[in-house]
Protein backbone atom coordinates (compact mmCIF):
# COMPACT_ATOMS: atom_id res chain seq x y z
CA UNK A 1 0.00 0.00 0.00
CA UNK A 2 1.64 3.76 -1.02
CA UNK A 3 1.97 6.27 2.05
CA UNK A 4 0.27 9.60 2.14
CA UNK A 5 3.43 11.46 1.08
CA UNK A 6 3.62 9.02 -2.17
CA UNK A 7 -0.42 9.04 -3.18
CA UNK A 8 0.17 12.97 -2.72
CA UNK A 9 3.64 13.19 -4.87
CA UNK A 10 2.44 10.85 -7.76
CA UNK A 11 -0.90 13.52 -8.26
CA UNK A 12 -0.16 16.38 -11.31
CA UNK A 13 -3.37 19.03 -11.03
CA UNK A 14 -2.77 21.01 -14.37
CA UNK A 15 -5.23 23.21 -16.73
CA UNK A 16 -4.61 23.71 -20.55
CA UNK A 17 -5.05 27.19 -21.61
CA UNK A 18 -5.21 29.10 -25.05
CA UNK A 19 -6.63 31.32 -27.50
CA UNK A 20 -9.57 29.47 -29.42
CA UNK A 21 -8.73 27.52 -32.44
CA UNK A 22 -4.60 26.84 -31.01
CA UNK A 23 -5.90 23.36 -30.65
CA UNK A 24 -6.29 23.04 -26.91
CA UNK A 25 -9.55 20.37 -26.76
CA UNK A 26 -7.52 18.27 -29.82
CA UNK A 27 -4.23 18.23 -27.25
CA UNK A 28 -6.55 16.94 -24.21
CA UNK A 29 -7.92 14.63 -26.20
CA UNK A 30 -4.80 12.73 -27.48
CA UNK A 31 -3.64 13.18 -23.40
CA UNK A 32 -6.44 11.15 -22.65
CA UNK A 33 -5.09 8.14 -25.15
CA UNK A 34 -2.20 7.96 -23.36
CA UNK A 35 -4.18 7.39 -20.07
CA UNK A 36 -6.21 4.62 -21.87
CA UNK A 37 -9.13 7.20 -20.94
CA UNK A 38 -10.93 6.96 -24.32
CA UNK A 39 -9.77 4.22 -27.24
CA UNK A 40 -10.77 7.16 -30.23
CA UNK A 41 -9.15 10.70 -30.03
CA UNK A 42 -12.99 12.74 -31.09
CA UNK A 43 -13.18 15.55 -32.56
CA UNK A 44 -14.98 19.01 -31.96
CA UNK A 45 -16.49 19.35 -35.82
CA UNK A 46 -17.37 15.92 -34.97
CA UNK A 47 -16.51 13.95 -38.18
CA UNK A 48 -19.02 11.24 -39.63
CA UNK A 49 -18.77 8.18 -37.45
CA UNK A 50 -16.60 9.67 -34.70
CA UNK A 51 -17.83 10.60 -31.15
CA UNK A 52 -17.90 13.75 -30.11
CA UNK A 53 -14.78 14.75 -27.67
CA UNK A 54 -15.39 13.60 -23.94
CA UNK A 55 -14.24 17.27 -22.49
CA UNK A 56 -17.16 19.19 -24.53
CA UNK A 57 -19.73 17.45 -22.99
CA UNK A 58 -22.72 20.45 -23.04
CA UNK A 59 -24.89 19.61 -26.61
CA UNK A 60 -24.49 23.56 -27.11
CA UNK A 61 -20.53 23.12 -27.36
CA UNK A 62 -21.16 20.33 -29.74
CA UNK A 63 -23.40 22.77 -31.98
CA UNK A 64 -20.50 25.52 -31.21
CA UNK A 65 -17.69 23.85 -31.90
CA UNK A 66 -16.19 25.82 -28.67
CA UNK A 67 -15.84 24.45 -25.17
CA UNK A 68 -17.95 26.99 -23.20
CA UNK A 69 -17.80 25.02 -19.83
CA UNK A 70 -14.76 23.84 -17.60
CA UNK A 71 -14.63 20.28 -17.40
CA UNK A 72 -12.21 17.79 -15.07
CA UNK A 73 -11.08 14.57 -16.69
CA UNK A 74 -8.92 12.48 -14.62
CA UNK A 75 -6.79 9.01 -15.72
CA UNK A 76 -3.58 7.41 -14.92
CA UNK A 77 -0.63 7.50 -16.89
CA UNK A 78 2.98 5.69 -16.21
CA UNK A 79 2.38 6.00 -12.38
CA UNK A 80 0.96 9.33 -12.15
CA UNK A 81 -2.40 10.21 -11.00
CA UNK A 82 -3.35 13.18 -13.58
CA UNK A 83 -6.25 15.72 -12.84
CA UNK A 84 -6.63 17.45 -16.50
CA UNK A 85 -8.71 20.22 -16.22
CA UNK A 86 -10.03 21.33 -19.64
CA UNK A 87 -10.95 25.23 -19.59
CA UNK A 88 -13.04 27.39 -22.09
CA UNK A 89 -10.70 29.29 -24.62
CA UNK A 90 -13.31 31.75 -25.82
CA UNK A 91 -12.57 35.35 -24.06
CA UNK A 92 -16.15 35.36 -23.06
CA UNK A 93 -15.98 32.43 -20.77
CA UNK A 94 -12.59 33.70 -19.52
CA UNK A 95 -14.09 34.08 -15.69
CA UNK A 96 -14.82 30.16 -15.57
CA UNK A 97 -10.95 29.95 -16.80
CA UNK A 98 -9.61 31.99 -13.96
CA UNK A 99 -11.73 30.04 -10.90
CA UNK A 100 -10.32 26.84 -12.48
CA UNK A 101 -6.72 28.30 -12.91
CA UNK A 102 -6.95 28.49 -8.69
CA UNK A 103 -7.53 24.94 -8.61
CA UNK A 104 -4.04 23.61 -10.63
CA UNK A 105 -0.82 23.36 -9.84
CA UNK A 106 0.54 23.73 -13.41
CA UNK A 107 -0.56 24.91 -16.96
CA UNK A 108 0.13 23.88 -20.25
CA UNK A 109 -0.01 26.76 -22.91
CA UNK A 110 -1.16 25.93 -26.20
CA UNK A 111 0.46 28.17 -29.28
CA UNK A 112 -0.44 28.25 -32.89
CA UNK A 113 3.12 27.97 -34.19
CA UNK A 114 1.78 30.02 -37.02
CA UNK A 115 0.00 32.64 -34.97
CA UNK A 116 2.35 33.01 -32.51
CA UNK A 117 1.07 34.64 -29.13
CA UNK A 118 -2.82 35.82 -29.23
CA UNK A 119 -5.15 37.76 -27.22
CA UNK A 120 -6.36 35.38 -25.13
CA UNK A 121 -3.31 33.48 -24.17
CA UNK A 122 -1.91 36.92 -23.20
CA UNK A 123 -4.73 37.11 -20.73
CA UNK A 124 -4.42 33.59 -19.21
CA UNK A 125 -0.98 33.87 -18.69
CA UNK A 126 -0.95 36.74 -16.58
CA UNK A 127 -3.71 35.19 -14.16
CA UNK A 128 -0.75 32.46 -14.16
CA UNK A 129 1.70 34.80 -13.43
CA UNK A 130 0.29 36.26 -10.60
CA UNK A 131 -0.22 33.11 -8.75
CA UNK A 132 3.33 31.73 -9.65
CA UNK A 133 1.92 28.64 -11.74
CA UNK A 134 4.71 26.98 -13.63
CA UNK A 135 4.01 26.87 -17.38
CA UNK A 136 5.03 24.44 -19.91
CA UNK A 137 4.47 25.52 -23.85
CA UNK A 138 3.74 23.83 -26.73
CA UNK A 139 4.05 25.10 -29.96
CA UNK A 140 0.99 23.20 -32.40
CA UNK A 141 0.18 22.48 -35.45
CA UNK A 142 3.64 22.32 -36.66
CA UNK A 143 2.77 20.05 -39.68
CA UNK A 144 1.44 23.50 -41.14
CA UNK A 145 3.21 26.25 -42.45
CA UNK A 146 4.43 27.76 -39.05
CA UNK A 147 6.51 31.24 -37.97
CA UNK A 148 10.25 30.75 -37.59
CA UNK A 149 11.08 28.82 -34.22
CA UNK A 150 13.73 31.28 -33.22
CA UNK A 151 11.05 33.99 -33.11
CA UNK A 152 8.22 32.54 -31.59
CA UNK A 153 10.87 31.80 -28.36
CA UNK A 154 11.47 35.28 -28.82
CA UNK A 155 8.20 36.71 -29.03
CA UNK A 156 7.42 34.54 -25.82
CA UNK A 157 10.56 36.35 -23.88
CA UNK A 158 9.19 39.72 -25.18
CA UNK A 159 5.36 39.49 -25.15
CA UNK A 160 5.40 37.36 -21.89
CA UNK A 161 8.27 38.48 -20.52
CA UNK A 162 9.48 34.90 -19.73
CA UNK A 163 12.32 33.05 -20.00
CA UNK A 164 12.12 30.10 -22.69
CA UNK A 165 14.10 26.73 -22.78
CA UNK A 166 13.47 24.49 -25.52
CA UNK A 167 13.05 20.68 -24.89
CA UNK A 168 11.64 19.85 -28.40
CA UNK A 169 12.98 21.21 -31.11
CA UNK A 170 10.88 20.91 -34.87
CA UNK A 171 12.87 19.76 -37.76
CA UNK A 172 11.41 22.03 -40.72
CA UNK A 173 7.97 22.86 -40.99
CA UNK A 174 4.77 22.93 -43.00
CA UNK A 175 5.15 20.32 -45.74
CA UNK A 176 8.91 20.29 -44.80
CA UNK A 177 8.42 18.89 -41.19
CA UNK A 178 10.37 15.99 -40.92
CA UNK A 179 9.81 15.47 -37.12
CA UNK A 180 11.59 16.64 -34.16
CA UNK A 181 15.00 16.67 -31.82
CA UNK A 182 15.03 16.19 -28.37
CA UNK A 183 17.88 18.57 -27.07
CA UNK A 184 17.66 16.32 -23.79
CA UNK A 185 18.43 12.96 -25.08
CA UNK A 186 19.80 14.05 -28.35
CA UNK A 187 17.38 12.01 -30.16
CA UNK A 188 15.70 12.83 -33.41
CA UNK A 189 11.43 11.44 -33.93
CA UNK A 190 10.72 11.34 -37.41
CA UNK A 191 7.24 12.02 -38.06
CA UNK A 192 5.45 10.00 -40.59
CA UNK A 193 2.11 10.81 -41.57
CA UNK A 194 -1.13 8.64 -41.12
CA UNK A 195 -4.54 8.89 -42.38
CA UNK A 196 -7.10 10.57 -39.52
CA UNK A 197 -4.22 10.92 -36.82
CA UNK A 198 -6.31 8.68 -34.93
CA UNK A 199 -3.42 6.59 -32.96
CA UNK A 200 0.11 7.14 -32.11
CA UNK A 201 1.51 7.93 -35.01
CA UNK A 202 4.98 5.79 -36.08
CA UNK A 203 8.03 7.23 -34.65
CA UNK A 204 11.61 6.34 -35.35
CA UNK A 205 14.33 7.28 -33.26
CA UNK A 206 17.70 8.16 -34.58
CA UNK A 207 20.21 10.75 -33.99
CA UNK A 208 20.83 13.53 -35.78
CA UNK A 209 23.93 13.02 -37.49
CA UNK A 210 22.26 9.30 -38.48
CA UNK A 211 22.45 8.51 -42.44
CA UNK A 212 18.82 7.79 -42.27
CA UNK A 213 17.74 11.26 -40.83
CA UNK A 214 20.07 12.84 -43.23
CA UNK A 215 18.45 11.69 -45.93
CA UNK A 216 14.80 12.56 -44.81
CA UNK A 217 15.62 15.96 -44.54
CA UNK A 218 16.29 18.67 -47.53
CA UNK A 219 19.53 20.39 -47.52
CA UNK A 220 17.84 23.75 -46.97
CA UNK A 221 16.00 22.02 -43.41
CA UNK A 222 19.29 20.39 -42.43
CA UNK A 223 21.18 23.19 -42.35
CA UNK A 224 18.68 25.35 -41.12
CA UNK A 225 18.33 22.93 -38.00
CA UNK A 226 21.86 22.54 -37.28
CA UNK A 227 22.24 26.45 -37.50
CA UNK A 228 19.08 27.27 -34.87
CA UNK A 229 20.37 24.28 -32.64
CA UNK A 230 24.04 25.48 -32.71
CA UNK A 231 22.75 29.04 -31.48
CA UNK A 232 20.64 27.77 -28.88
CA UNK A 233 23.11 25.74 -27.30
CA UNK A 234 25.54 28.85 -27.93
CA UNK A 235 23.47 31.24 -27.12
CA UNK A 236 20.29 29.77 -25.51
CA UNK A 237 18.93 29.18 -21.28
CA UNK A 238 19.68 26.15 -20.03
CA UNK A 239 17.29 24.26 -18.85
CA UNK A 240 16.57 25.07 -15.23
CA UNK A 241 14.12 23.16 -13.18
CA UNK A 242 14.26 25.28 -10.17
CA UNK A 243 13.33 28.58 -12.23
CA UNK A 244 10.08 25.91 -14.41
CA UNK A 245 8.57 25.08 -10.92
CA UNK A 246 8.79 28.47 -9.93
CA UNK A 247 7.29 30.22 -13.12
CA UNK A 248 10.03 32.04 -14.13
CA UNK A 249 11.41 29.51 -17.24
CA UNK A 250 8.82 27.30 -19.58
CA UNK A 251 10.02 24.49 -21.26
CA UNK A 252 9.37 24.71 -24.71
CA UNK A 253 7.60 21.67 -26.93
CA UNK A 254 6.96 21.39 -30.24
CA UNK A 255 4.56 18.97 -32.32
CA UNK A 256 1.34 18.68 -34.22
CA UNK A 257 -2.02 17.60 -31.68
CA UNK A 258 -4.21 16.52 -34.57
CA UNK A 259 -1.71 14.04 -35.71
CA UNK A 260 -0.54 12.98 -32.14
CA UNK A 261 3.32 14.23 -32.66
CA UNK A 262 4.94 15.33 -30.39
CA UNK A 263 2.45 14.46 -27.74
CA UNK A 264 4.00 11.47 -25.72
CA UNK A 265 7.36 13.63 -25.57
CA UNK A 266 4.98 16.85 -24.00
CA UNK A 267 3.65 14.37 -21.62
CA UNK A 268 6.18 12.45 -20.37
CA UNK A 269 8.29 15.98 -20.02
CA UNK A 270 5.42 17.80 -18.30
CA UNK A 271 4.67 14.66 -15.88
CA UNK A 272 8.57 14.42 -14.98
CA UNK A 273 9.24 18.22 -14.44
CA UNK A 274 6.21 19.62 -13.07
CA UNK A 275 5.59 19.62 -9.61
CA UNK A 276 3.06 17.93 -7.28
CA UNK A 277 0.39 19.32 -5.41
CA UNK A 278 1.01 22.61 -3.76
CA UNK A 279 0.53 24.07 0.14
CA UNK A 280 -2.72 26.31 0.38
CA UNK A 281 -2.85 29.42 2.04
CA UNK A 282 -5.92 29.49 4.78
CA UNK A 283 -6.68 33.39 5.76
CA UNK A 284 -7.66 34.47 9.41
CA UNK A 285 -10.98 34.34 10.00
CA UNK A 286 -13.15 37.68 10.73
CA UNK A 287 -13.42 37.00 13.75
CA UNK A 288 -11.37 39.33 16.59
CA UNK A 289 -11.62 36.74 19.28
CA UNK A 290 -10.41 33.37 17.61
CA UNK A 291 -6.90 34.49 17.34
CA UNK A 292 -6.35 32.90 14.05
CA UNK A 293 -3.68 34.10 11.75
CA UNK A 294 -3.13 33.84 7.88
CA UNK A 295 -0.86 30.40 7.74
CA UNK A 296 0.02 28.15 4.86
CA UNK A 297 -1.89 24.55 5.32
CA UNK A 298 0.94 21.57 4.19
CA UNK A 299 -0.48 19.11 2.10
CA UNK A 300 0.85 16.37 4.46
CA UNK A 301 -1.67 18.30 7.20
CA UNK A 302 -3.44 15.13 8.25
CA UNK A 303 -6.77 17.30 8.62
CA UNK A 304 -8.93 17.25 5.51
CA UNK A 305 -9.29 20.40 3.96
CA UNK A 306 -10.57 21.78 0.64
CA UNK A 307 -12.51 24.51 -1.18
CA UNK A 308 -15.45 24.80 -4.04
CA UNK A 309 -14.37 26.36 -7.60
CA UNK A 310 -16.79 25.68 -9.63
CA UNK A 311 -20.48 24.68 -9.39
CA UNK A 312 -22.45 22.98 -12.49
CA UNK A 313 -26.28 22.21 -12.26
CA UNK A 314 -28.09 19.27 -14.77
CA UNK A 315 -24.88 17.56 -16.21
CA UNK A 316 -27.09 14.59 -16.05
CA UNK A 317 -30.03 15.87 -17.46
CA UNK A 318 -31.53 12.60 -16.47
CA UNK A 319 -31.52 13.57 -12.76
CA UNK A 320 -31.71 17.51 -12.90
CA UNK A 321 -28.95 17.20 -10.31
CA UNK A 322 -25.87 19.36 -8.95
CA UNK A 323 -22.12 18.76 -8.97
CA UNK A 324 -19.77 20.87 -6.90
CA UNK A 325 -15.92 20.90 -8.13
CA UNK A 326 -13.67 20.22 -5.25
CA UNK A 327 -9.93 20.74 -4.87
CA UNK A 328 -8.22 18.65 -2.08
CA UNK A 329 -5.67 20.66 -0.01
CA UNK A 330 -5.17 18.51 2.87
CA UNK A 331 -5.81 16.13 4.49
CA UNK A 332 -7.40 12.29 3.12
CA UNK A 333 -10.91 12.27 1.65
CA UNK A 334 -13.06 9.56 2.69
CA UNK A 335 -16.34 8.61 1.65
CA UNK A 336 -19.30 9.66 4.03
CA UNK A 337 -17.01 11.81 6.26
CA UNK A 338 -17.86 14.80 8.24
CA UNK A 339 -16.83 17.60 7.88
CA UNK A 340 -17.57 21.83 8.27
CA UNK A 341 -18.98 23.79 5.85
CA UNK A 342 -17.34 27.07 6.67
CA UNK A 343 -19.54 30.05 4.97
CA UNK A 344 -22.55 28.65 7.51
CA UNK A 345 -20.96 26.17 10.25
CA UNK A 346 -22.83 23.81 9.36
CA UNK A 347 -21.43 19.70 9.78
CA UNK A 348 -22.28 17.75 6.67
CA UNK A 349 -21.78 14.44 5.66
CA UNK A 350 -19.73 14.25 2.53
CA UNK A 351 -21.57 11.02 0.64
CA UNK A 352 -22.11 11.53 -2.86
CA UNK A 353 -18.53 12.03 -3.89
CA UNK A 354 -17.48 10.77 -7.62
CA UNK A 355 -14.47 10.77 -10.00
CA UNK A 356 -15.20 12.80 -13.23
CA UNK A 357 -14.52 12.13 -16.69
CA UNK A 358 -16.58 15.26 -18.46
CA UNK A 359 -19.95 14.41 -18.17
CA UNK A 360 -19.40 10.52 -16.66
CA UNK A 361 -18.66 9.90 -13.72
CA UNK A 362 -17.88 7.13 -11.03
CA UNK A 363 -17.85 6.71 -7.41
CA UNK A 364 -14.91 7.54 -5.57
CA UNK A 365 -14.43 6.82 -1.99
CA UNK A 366 -11.08 8.22 -1.07
CA UNK A 367 -9.27 11.22 -2.32
CA UNK A 368 -5.56 13.02 -1.48
CA UNK A 369 -3.98 16.16 -1.97
CA UNK A 370 -4.31 17.64 -5.33
CA UNK A 371 -7.35 15.20 -6.24
CA UNK A 372 -10.69 16.78 -8.19
CA UNK A 373 -13.69 15.15 -6.83
CA UNK A 374 -17.31 15.82 -7.74
CA UNK A 375 -19.80 16.53 -4.94
CA UNK A 376 -23.38 15.72 -5.78
CA UNK A 377 -26.83 17.39 -4.12
CA UNK A 378 -25.28 19.94 -1.77
CA UNK A 379 -27.41 22.87 -2.92
CA UNK A 380 -25.91 25.22 -0.20
CA UNK A 381 -22.38 24.75 -1.79
CA UNK A 382 -21.08 28.10 -3.26
CA UNK A 383 -18.31 29.17 -5.19
CA UNK A 384 -15.19 29.62 -2.99
CA UNK A 385 -16.61 27.54 0.05
CA UNK A 386 -14.29 25.95 2.49
CA UNK A 387 -15.01 22.45 3.71
CA UNK A 388 -13.09 21.34 6.38
CA UNK A 389 -12.43 19.07 9.44
CA UNK A 390 -9.88 21.62 10.97
CA UNK A 391 -12.39 24.38 11.79
CA UNK A 392 -9.02 26.90 11.78
CA UNK A 393 -9.18 26.23 8.16
CA UNK A 394 -10.35 29.02 5.89
CA UNK A 395 -9.68 29.06 1.88
CA UNK A 396 -10.34 32.52 0.16
CA UNK A 397 -8.78 31.48 -2.85
CA UNK A 398 -11.58 32.48 -6.06
CA UNK A 399 -11.16 35.90 -7.23
CA UNK A 400 -13.96 38.18 -8.82
CA UNK A 401 -13.89 39.74 -12.19
CA UNK A 402 -15.20 42.92 -13.41
CA UNK A 403 -17.89 42.46 -15.70
CA UNK A 404 -17.59 44.51 -19.31
CA UNK A 405 -20.99 43.35 -21.09
CA UNK A 406 -24.67 43.74 -19.28
CA UNK A 407 -28.18 42.95 -20.14
CA UNK A 408 -31.57 42.68 -18.62
CA UNK A 409 -33.05 39.16 -18.48
CA UNK A 410 -37.05 38.78 -18.09
CA UNK A 411 -39.61 36.06 -18.33
CA UNK A 412 -42.18 36.48 -21.34
CA UNK A 413 -44.14 34.18 -20.05
CA UNK A 414 -46.04 34.40 -16.40
CA UNK A 415 -46.68 30.65 -16.83
CA UNK A 416 -43.11 29.96 -16.51
CA UNK A 417 -42.58 32.41 -13.88
CA UNK A 418 -41.38 29.80 -11.11
CA UNK A 419 -39.32 27.35 -13.16
CA UNK A 420 -37.77 30.80 -14.67
CA UNK A 421 -36.80 31.74 -11.18
CA UNK A 422 -35.96 28.29 -10.27
CA UNK A 423 -33.48 28.33 -13.46
CA UNK A 424 -32.12 31.68 -13.15
CA UNK A 425 -31.50 31.24 -8.99
CA UNK A 426 -29.00 28.10 -10.13
CA UNK A 427 -27.51 29.36 -13.03
CA UNK A 428 -26.21 32.69 -10.96
CA UNK A 429 -25.12 30.41 -7.51
CA UNK A 430 -23.28 28.53 -9.93
CA UNK A 431 -21.36 31.79 -11.30
CA UNK A 432 -22.17 31.52 -15.31
CA UNK A 433 -23.16 35.33 -14.60
CA UNK A 434 -23.26 38.16 -12.07
CA UNK A 435 -26.82 39.81 -11.34
CA UNK A 436 -26.42 43.48 -9.72
CA UNK A 437 -29.48 44.51 -7.82
CA UNK A 438 -29.96 48.12 -9.07
CA UNK A 439 -31.74 50.71 -6.90
CA UNK A 440 -35.19 50.40 -6.09
CA UNK A 441 -37.78 51.55 -8.33
CA UNK A 442 -35.23 51.63 -11.56
CA UNK A 443 -36.92 47.95 -12.98
CA UNK A 444 -38.53 44.89 -11.85
CA UNK A 445 -35.95 43.08 -14.56
CA UNK A 446 -32.96 41.27 -13.21
CA UNK A 447 -29.85 42.83 -14.80
CA UNK A 448 -26.72 40.68 -15.07
CA UNK A 449 -23.17 41.33 -16.30
CA UNK A 450 -20.77 39.24 -17.88
CA UNK A 451 -16.87 39.31 -18.73
CA UNK A 452 -18.81 38.23 -22.49
CA UNK A 453 -21.97 38.53 -24.17
CA UNK A 454 -21.69 34.80 -25.11
CA UNK A 455 -22.34 34.39 -21.44
CA UNK A 456 -26.04 35.54 -21.66
CA UNK A 457 -26.26 33.03 -24.64
CA UNK A 458 -25.27 30.29 -22.34
CA UNK A 459 -27.97 31.48 -19.85
CA UNK A 460 -31.06 31.91 -22.04
CA UNK A 461 -30.12 28.41 -23.65
CA UNK A 462 -29.78 26.61 -20.25
CA UNK A 463 -32.96 27.91 -19.39
CA UNK A 464 -34.66 26.98 -22.36
CA UNK A 465 -32.93 22.99 -22.50
CA UNK A 466 -32.64 22.65 -18.50
CA UNK A 467 -35.64 24.21 -17.53
CA UNK A 468 -38.08 24.36 -20.26
CA UNK A 469 -38.46 28.29 -19.04
CA UNK A 470 -37.88 31.33 -22.03
CA UNK A 471 -36.38 34.29 -21.39
CA UNK A 472 -36.15 37.69 -23.27
CA UNK A 473 -32.74 39.70 -23.33
CA UNK A 474 -33.11 43.53 -23.07
CA UNK A 475 -29.79 45.92 -24.08
CA UNK A 476 -28.53 47.83 -20.88
CA UNK A 477 -27.11 51.57 -21.42
CA UNK A 478 -24.10 50.68 -19.19
CA UNK A 479 -20.47 49.85 -20.55
CA UNK A 480 -18.33 49.87 -17.16
CA UNK A 481 -19.17 49.12 -13.32
CA UNK A 482 -17.10 50.02 -11.04
CA UNK A 483 -16.94 49.66 -6.88
CA UNK A 484 -17.29 52.56 -4.68
CA UNK A 485 -15.88 52.69 -1.23
CA UNK A 486 -14.82 56.29 0.84
CA UNK A 487 -11.46 58.16 -0.50
CA UNK A 488 -10.35 57.94 3.18
CA UNK A 489 -9.50 54.42 5.03
CA UNK A 490 -12.53 53.85 8.12
CA UNK A 491 -14.97 56.01 6.71
CA UNK A 492 -18.52 54.91 6.14
CA UNK A 493 -19.33 54.00 2.74
CA UNK A 494 -20.55 56.61 0.31
CA UNK A 495 -24.26 57.80 0.37
CA UNK A 496 -25.41 57.67 -2.94
CA UNK A 497 -28.08 59.53 -2.94
CA UNK A 498 -25.58 63.07 -1.98
CA UNK A 499 -23.24 62.53 -4.65
CA UNK A 500 -23.51 64.53 -7.83
CA UNK A 501 -24.42 62.13 -10.64
CA UNK A 502 -23.90 63.25 -14.30
CA UNK A 503 -26.82 61.38 -16.29
CA UNK A 504 -27.27 57.72 -17.43
CA UNK A 505 -25.10 56.75 -14.23
CA UNK A 506 -27.05 53.89 -11.48
CA UNK A 507 -26.04 52.67 -8.31
CA UNK A 508 -26.45 49.16 -6.99
CA UNK A 509 -25.17 46.23 -4.84
CA UNK A 510 -23.03 42.81 -5.96
CA UNK A 511 -23.89 39.59 -4.54
CA UNK A 512 -22.39 40.68 -1.18
CA UNK A 513 -23.93 43.80 -0.78
CA UNK A 514 -20.93 46.05 -2.37
CA UNK A 515 -21.90 49.32 -3.59
CA UNK A 516 -21.27 49.67 -7.59
CA UNK A 517 -21.55 52.28 -9.58
CA UNK A 518 -22.79 51.42 -13.32
CA UNK A 519 -21.70 54.10 -16.07
CA UNK A 520 -22.59 54.76 -19.96
CA UNK A 521 -18.86 55.19 -20.97
CA UNK A 522 -15.30 55.86 -19.89
CA UNK A 523 -16.02 60.12 -20.16
CA UNK A 524 -18.73 59.51 -17.91
CA UNK A 525 -16.95 57.24 -15.20
CA UNK A 526 -13.95 60.27 -15.61
CA UNK A 527 -16.26 62.74 -14.94
CA UNK A 528 -18.05 61.44 -12.42
CA UNK A 529 -14.77 60.67 -10.49
CA UNK A 530 -13.57 63.98 -10.91
CA UNK A 531 -16.98 66.26 -9.54
CA UNK A 532 -16.81 62.93 -6.56
CA UNK A 533 -13.84 63.78 -5.17
CA UNK A 534 -14.08 61.72 -1.98
CA UNK A 535 -15.59 58.50 -3.64
CA UNK A 536 -12.78 55.97 -4.67
CA UNK A 537 -13.62 54.38 -7.49
CA UNK A 538 -11.70 50.56 -7.44
CA UNK A 539 -11.91 48.43 -10.57
CA UNK A 540 -11.94 45.02 -8.89
CA UNK A 541 -13.97 43.67 -5.93
CA UNK A 542 -13.43 45.56 -2.02
CA UNK A 543 -11.88 42.05 -0.60
CA UNK A 544 -9.54 42.43 -3.59
CA UNK A 545 -8.41 45.82 -4.09
CA UNK A 546 -5.03 45.32 -2.37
Amino acid sequence: MPTPAQEIARRRTFAIISHPDAGKTTLTEKFLLYGNAIHLAGSVTARKNQRATASDWMELEKQRGISISSTVLQFDYNGFAVNLLDTPGHKDFSEDTYRVLTAVDAVVMVIDAAKGIEAQTRKLFEVCRRRGVPIFTFMNKCDRPTRNALELLDELEQVLGLQSSPVIWPLGNGPSFRGVFDRRSREVHLFERTPGGKYQAPVNVTSLEDDFVRTKLDDYTFDQVREQLDMLDGAGHPFDLAAVRAGQQTPVYFGSAVNNFGIQLLLDGFLKDSIPPQPHKSVSIQNPKSGIEDRIVPVDYPKFSAFVFKIQANMDPRHRDRIAFVRICSGKFERDMMVTHQRTGKTMRLSSSHKLFGQERETVDEAWPGDVIGLVGHSEFGIGDTLTEDKTIYYDEIPRFPPEVFTFIANPSPADAKKFRAGLDQLLQEGVVQSITLRAGMTTSTLLAAVGVLQFEVVQWRLQSEYNAESRLDPAPWSVMKWLAAAEPGQPAPDTSRLLTPSGVAFGTDKLGQTVALFPSEWTMRYFAEKNADVKLHDLPLEQKG
